[in-house]
């Protein structure tokens, strides 16, 4: 589709879109266009981020659970060795 494109055919509708919204206003379409393109950014970047964060929050809680931090081995290690020698 975009391979039909050619250079007088985008001239041919940046005319047409001059003559019909006028030099005055595309600027002001250009702006809303552009913050609307930043809106619609943050808000895929904060549904991804709402998305990520329940899963590393659920990671890290099986990971904890399942596996215990080198300090607990350790203290554990410990508290069985000084309990053998008493």
């Amino acid at each position: 589709m975009l391979d039909d494109f050619s250079i007088g055919k985008i001239l041919l509708i940046l005319v047409l879109v001059l003559i019909f919204f006028g030099p005055k206003k595309i600027p002001d379409i250009a702006q809303s266009i552009g913050k609307g393109i930043r809106e619609f950014k943050k808000a895929m970047n904060d549904v991804s981020e709402e998305i990520k964060k329940p899963v590393n929050e659920d990671e890290r809680s099986s990971s904890s659970k399942a596996v215990d931090s080198p300090s607990q081995r350790n203290s554990n290690a410990e508290s069985k060795s000084n309990s053998e020698l008493k």
